[in-house]
């Protein structure tokens, strides 16, 4: 009984997934790739793939077993620093932010 419930929950999540990927892939960037960059990145980036950014080098090198946690400690001193999106914009362009 236990697996059959699970079984069905596994079923209706991945249904669900499927037809939210299916939606957003109609309506503009979303599917796949922003499922992706919103599960491995967060929200802020998903949101800002789906509004037509690109994921900056910084976030796909946190991918990285063990070497990723450099980029998130070189983001939190960034964050520490006082740096925002207009500064990362002026330096690496507003196709990323």
């Amino acid at each position: 009984m236990k697996k059959a419930l699970i079984l069905l929950a596994a079923a209706m999540l991945s249904f669900s997934v499927f037809a939210q990927n299916a939606v957003a892939a109609e309506k503009g960037r979303g599917g796949a790739m922003g499922f992706i960059a919103g599960c491995c990145f967060g929200i802020r980036s998903g949101a800002a793939y789906n509004d037509g950014k690109e994921i900056q080098w910084r976030e796909w090198c946190k991918l990285i077993p063990y070497a990723g946690i450099i980029f998130s400690i070189w983001d939190g001193v960034d964050g520490a620093q006082g740096v925002t999106t207009a500064n990362l914009a002026q330096q690496y362009g507003s196709v990323y932010y």
